[in-house]
C-alpha cells in the first residue's frame, strides 16, 4: 500500500510539471495535414505603446504541417514538412489608409518573383525530443527569404516540461526558461545570452555608451501534443545614457493559429531520416538555422565622390561652428565605413587644402581597415609640411571609439620610425597611451601590442633614452593609467624637478581610489609638507588635491589643516578655498573634514582669516534626478600677483558613471623678475615660461607653450596680439555604437547611435608691464549631433526610426589680474553663452521598388546662458538665469 501511495505522488508530480502527452515536445499525429494560419510584425516606436505612432509592416500567410516521418524505433524521432502559401504583407498602423505603401501592389512585385518562389518553397524540420536536430532547405535561396522560414520553423520548437536549457534557434544558442503548465507552456528566452556572429561594436565609457533591454517571451497552447495557438513577442528598447531623448523600441510578434487538420499523405517508410529526405526531394540541403547575415543593397545611394562633392561646402573651416557641419561629418563616416581603400585615397589626394583638415578627421573615425591603410599611404611623418594633418589624424586615434590592435600597431610602427617634426613624435607616444588604455577597458590588456606599447611607456621612464623623452612618457602614461606606472610616478613626484614632478602628481590625479593606497599617500604627505626637499607650490597643492580626493585619514586632513598658516600666502588662501569647497559641494571627504573642523587647534579664526586671491569652487552645470554635469575652478597666484596656475574642469555624471569632459590648465612661473617682485620659497629659480595643457573626453592631449624662457618671452611680448592659440580643434566622433540585431521572426533589426561634435578650444595669455596687469583667456566653442536610427529590414521592405538632436554652444572663462599693489584686483569671469536646442524625428517606411511613407515631427527652444559662479560668494547667480530645459533633453549637457 505504501509502494503505491508512493507511486501516486511521483505520477502526480510529473503531471503538474508537464503538458499531457507521451512525448517531450511538439508531436503530430499521422496521416494528418496541419493547416494553420501564421503572421510576423513588426513595429517601431519612441516607447510610449501608441500604435498610432508607430511605423511596421506585417507579413501573413497560410502554414500547412505534415508529418513525413517517424522513427520506428522512438516517437520523438520526427521529420516534419512546412509549408507557406497565400503570402500577404500590409500595414502594421491600419489607419494609414491612403497613404499605405502597400496600397496597389501586387505580391510579386512586393517581394519579388524569385523571393516569392522561394518564400513557398516546403522546409523540413528534424525534431528529436522536440528540439531542432536539423533544418532543410534548398541551396542558394536569398537569405533574407530564408530567415524568414527559419522564424517560423524555430516556433516548433520546444519542450512540455519545466526547466532551463540551452536551444539553438533563428536567434542562435540561447538559454531558455520552460514553465509548463497545464494545456500550456511559457518559452522565456534569455537574448543577452545568445551566442550569434553579428557585427558590430560600442563605445566603453558608460557615460557616452547606450542602454539596452531585451525580453522574449513565447506562450504555447498545447492539445494533444499538438499546438493549437503560438505568441510570441520579443522587444528591444534602447537609449542614450548621455540624453534620453535618442531612444527607440523594437516590438516583434509571431502569432501561429491552428484552423483545422484535414487527411494527409501517408509517413514514408525507413529508419534513416537521410534517406527519407532524399526521397522527398534530393535538392534539399541541410543548412544552419540560426540567422544569417545579409545586406541590402542600395540602389540610388551616391558614390563616396559624390557624397564628398555634397558635403565638403558645409566642412569648411568658417562653418565648423554650425550643427550642419556635423551632420555631414556623420553621414560620411557612415559612408566611409562601406568604402574601398582605392576610393578613399582618391578623396583625399583630390580634396582642397581648407577642408582637407576635416576629411582627414571624418576618414580617421571610420576606423575600418580600408580607410586606416588609406590614411596611412596619404600622411607623410617624415614630412614637415603637413604637420596639421598629421596631428588631427592622431587625435582623432586618441578620440577613437573602438579602436582595434591594428590601429595601435601602426602607430607603434611609425614611433620607431623618423619624424620631421618633434611634437608629432610626442604627439604619436601620448595618443598610444590613450589606445592602450581603451584597449584595457575592452579586455584587450593583453593584445600582443598592448603588451609591447606598455613596455615601451614604461621603459621610457625608468630607463630613458634622452631626459627630454621624461615628459613625453609622463604624458603617455597620464592617458594610459597603468597600475604598474603608479611606483614610477611615486619617484618622478618626489625626487623630479618642478616640471616634471607636477606631470607626475597630476597623472596620479587621474587614477581611480584603488590605485591610490596608503603607501602612495604617505609619498604625497612628504610631498605636501616638504619632509624631504622643497617643492613648487604647484606640486604641493596637486598632491594634497590627490590626498583629499581619494579616502583621506583623519590625520591627513588635519595634517593639512594644520598646515594652513605655514604656507606662502596665496597657497594660504587656496587649501582654504579648497576645503571649504569640499564642505560645500559635500564632497566625499566632506565627513571626515567636519570631524577633524571639531578641534579647535585645527579650526580657528586665525586660521580661516587668511586673506588672497586664489580661489577653488566647484558648481553644477545641469542637474537631472539621474545625471549630472559640473565644472570646477581652481587659481593659483604667486605671491606678487602673478597667475602660477587655472585649472578649469568639466565632469558629466550619470549614475556611478563619469567622463571628464574637459581640463584646460594655464601655468606661468618665473615671472616675478618682470615687476622686481620676490618669488615664493621653492621657485628662486625658475625659468619664464607660460603654457596651456589640455584633457578632452579623458584624452590627455600635447601641452601648448606660449613662450619658454627669457628671450622668447621678451620676443613674443613686444611682438603679441590678443589672439588666441588653439589647443584642439576638429570634428570628434564622440559617440559611436552599432548593433545587429537577429529577431527571432527572421528579420534583421539594426541599431546606430551616433554623436559628432566641432570643438575648439583656445587659449590666450596677456601680460602688460605698462598697465602691470596680466589676462587669461579660455574659450570652449561647440556643435554638437546625436543620432539615433533603428531599422528593422525584411529586404523588401524597411521600416526605419531616426531621432537627431543638436545644439550649439559656447563657454567662456576671463580672469584679469592687477598687481601694482597688494592685496592685488582680481576680476574672474566664466559665461556659457545661448545654446539653442534642435529635436527631429522621423518615421519612415519604405520598398525596395523606393515607394515610402515619411512622417517628420520637429522641436526647437533654448537653453538659456548664464554668468556661472566662481566663488562662494555668488554660488546661486546662475539660478536666477537659467532657463527651464525640454523635458526631452533633461540629462544632456553641451
Amino acid at each position: 500500500m505504501i509502494l503505491l501511495a508512493v507511486l501516486f505522488l511521483c505520477f502526480i508530480s510529473s503531471y503538474s510539471a508537464s503538458v499531457k502527452g507521451h512525448t517531450t515536445g511538439l508531436s503530430l499525429n499521422n496521416d494528418r495535414i496541419y493547416r494553420l494560419t501564421y503572421s510576423t510584425e513588426v513595429f517601431l516606436d519612441e516607447g510610449k505603446g501608441k500604435p498610432q505612432d508607430s511605423v511596421g509592416y506585417r507579413i501573413s500567410s497560410s502554414v500547412d504541417a505534415v508529418l513525413l516521418w517517424r522513427n520506428p524505433d522512438g516517437d520523438d524521432d520526427q521529420l516534419i514538412q512546412i509549408k507557406i502559401t497565400d503570402v500577404r504583407v500590409e500595414d502594421v498602423n491600419q489607419k494609414r489608409g491612403e497613404r499605405s505603401i502597400f496600397r496597389g501592389k501586387t505580391l510579386p512585385k512586393l517581394l519579388g518573383k524569385q523571393n516569392l518562389e522561394a518564400l513557398q518553397r516546403p522546409m523540413l524540420l528534424h525534431l528529436i525530443r522536440g528540439k531542432v536536430k536539423e533544418f532543410y532547405s534548398y541551396q542558394n535561396e536569398p537569405v533574407a527569404i530564408e530567415n524568414l522560414k527559419r522564424g517560423l520553423a524555430s516556433l516548433f520548437q520546444m519542450q512540455l516540461s519545466s526547466g532551463t536549457t540551452n536551444e539553438v534557434d533563428v536567434s542562435g544558442n540561447c538559454k531558455v526558461t520552460y514553465q509548463a503548465q497545464e494545456d500550456k507552456v511559457v518559452k522565456i528566452k534569455a537574448l543577452d545570452s545568445c551566442k550569434i556572429e553579428r557585427p558590430g561594436f560600442t563605445i566603453q565609457n558608460q557615460v557616452l555608451g547606450v542602454s539596452s533591454k531585451a525580453t522574449s517571451v513565447t506562450t504555447y497552447k498545447i492539445e494533444d501534443s499538438f499546438v493549437l495557438a503560438v505568441i510570441a513577442e520579443e522587444i528591444h528598447a534602447f537609449g542614450l545614457n548621455f540624453l534620453n531623448s535618442i531612444k527607440g523600441r523594437i516590438v516583434s510578434k509571431q502569432k501561429l493559429e491552428l484552423k483545422t487538420t484535414e487527411a494527409g499523405p501517408r509517413l514514408i517508410p525507413g529508419k534513416q531520416v537521410a534517406t527519407v529526405i532524399k526521397a522527398v526531394d534530393s535538392k534539399y540541403t541541410a543548412i544552419p538555422i540560426v540567422g544569417q547575415v545579409f545586406q541590402s543593397t542600395c540602389k540610388k545611394c551616391p558614390s563616396l565622390s559624390e557624397h564628398w562633392q555634397a558635403v565638403r561646402k558645409h566642412l569648411q573651416p568658417d562653418n565648423l561652428s554650425k550643427a550642419e557641419a556635423v551632420r555631414s561629418f556623420l553621414a560620411f563616416v557612415q559612408h566611409l565605413r562601406t568604402s574601398q581603400r582605392e576610393d578613399i585615397l582618391h578623396i583625399l589626394k583630390t580634396a582642397s587644402q581648407d577642408v582637407l583638415p576635416q576629411l582627414v578627421d571624418a576618414v580617421t573615425s571610420a576606423q575600418t581597415p580600408a580607410s586606416l591603410e588609406a590614411i596611412l599611404d596619404f600622411l607623410d611623418f617624415k614630412s614637415d609640411s603637413t604637420v596639421v594633418l598629421q596631428e588631427r589624424f592622431l587625435y582623432a586615434c586618441g578620440f577613437a571609439s573602438h579602436p582595434d590592435e591594428e590601429l595601435l600597431r601602426a602607430l607603434l610602427g611609425k614611433f620607431k620610425g623618423s619624424f620631421g617634426s618633434n611634437d608629432i613624435r610626442e604627439t604619436v607616444m601620448i595618443v598610444i597611451g590613450a589606445l592602450v588604455r581603451k584597449l584595457c577597458l575592452n579586455e584587450g590588456c593583453k593584445l600582443r601590442a598592448v603588451v609591447e606599447a606598455k613596455k615601451l611607456i614604461l621603459g621610457g621612464l625608468e630607463k630613458p633614452a634622452k631626459k627630454e623623452d621624461t615628459m613625453m612618457y609622463l604624458l603617455a602614461l597620464k592617458n594610459a593609467l597603468l597600475p604598474e606606472g603608479v611606483p614610477l610616478l611615486l619617484k618622478y613626484a618626489e625626487a623630479g624637478e618642478g616640471p616634471i614632478s607636477h606631470l607626475a602628481t597630476t597623472t596620479l590625479q587621474r587614477y581611480d581610489v584603488p590605485f591610490i593606497t596608503d603607501e602612495v599617500k604617505k609619498t604625497l604627505n612628504r610631498i605636501y609638507h616638504q619632509n624631504r626637499k622643497v617643492h613648487e607650490k604647484t606640486v604641493r597643492t596637486a598632491a594634497a588635491a590627490v590626498i583629499l580626493k581619494n579616502n583621506p585619514s583623519y590625520m591627513d586632513i588635519k595634517n593639512i589643516l594644520l598646515s594652513i598658516g605655514e604656507l606662502p600666502k596665496e597657497m594660504n588662501k587656496y587649501m582654504l578655498a579648497m576645503i571649504q569647497d569640499i564642505l560645500r559641494f559635500e564632497m566625499p571627504a566632506s565627513k571626515i573634514v567636519r570631524q577633524v573642523l571639531k578641534e579647535m587647534v585645527a579650526h580657528n579664526y586665525d586660521r580661516f582669516s587668511k586673506i588672497g586671491s586664489s580661489s577653488a569652487f566647484t558648481g553644477y552645470i545641469d542637474r537631472s534626478p539621474h545625471s549630472a554635469s559640473t565644472y570646477s575652478l581652481d587659481i593659483l597666484y604667486s605671491g606678487s600677483g602673478i597667475l602660477r596656475r587655472s585649472n578649469l574642469n568639466v565632469f558629466q555624471y550619470i549614475g556611478k558613471a563619469d567622463l571628464h569632459g574637459s581640463q584646460v590648465v594655464i601655468e606661468a612661473q618665473g615671472l616675478e623678475g618682470l615687476i622686481a617682485a620676490t618669488p615664493d620659497e621653492g621657485e628662486e629659480n625658475l625659468d619664464s615660461y607660460a603654457g596651456l595643457s589640455a584633457i578632452l573626453f579623458d584624452v590627455q592631449l600635447r601641452p601648448v607653450t606660449f613662450f619658454n624662457g627669457y628671450s622668447d618671452l621678451m620676443s613674443k611680448m613686444l611682438s603679441a596680439t590678443s589672439d588666441p592659440v588653439s589647443v584642439v580643434k576638429g570634428l570628434i566622433l564622440l559617440i559611436d555604437h552599432s548593433q545587429e540585431l537577429q529577431l527571432q521572426s527572421g528579420l534583421k533589426a539594426n541599431i546606430e547611435v551616433q554623436g559628432g561634435l566641432a570643438i575648439d578650444i583656445s587659449g590666450a595669455m596677456e601680460f602688460s608691464l605698462w598697465y602691470r596687469e596680466s589676462k587669461t583667456r579660455v574659450k570652449n566653442r561647440v556643435a554638437v549631433v546625436l543620432t539615433g536610427d533603428v531599422t528593422v529590414d525584411s529586404s523588401f521592405v524597411k521600416a526605419g526610426l531616426q531621432s537627431r538632436t543638436e545644439s550649439e554652444a559656447g563657454l567662456e572663462f576671463v580672469s584679469t589680474v592687477q598687481f601694482s599693489q597688494y592685496p592685488f584686483l582680481v576680476c574672474m569671469q566664466m559665461d556659457k553663452a545661448d545654446a539653442p536646442l534642435r529635436q527631429f524625428e522621423t518615421k519612415y517606411e519604405r520598398l525596395s521598388t523606393g515607394r515610402g511613407y515619411v512622417s517628420r515631427k520637429r522641436r526647437e527652444s533654448l537653453l538659456a546662458g548664464c554668468e556661472l559662479p566662481l566663488h562662494q560668494e555668488n554660488a546661486d547667480m546662475c539660478n536666477v538665469v537659467f532657463a527651464p530645459q525640454p523635458e526631452s533633453a533633461s540629462g544632456g549637457w553641451f
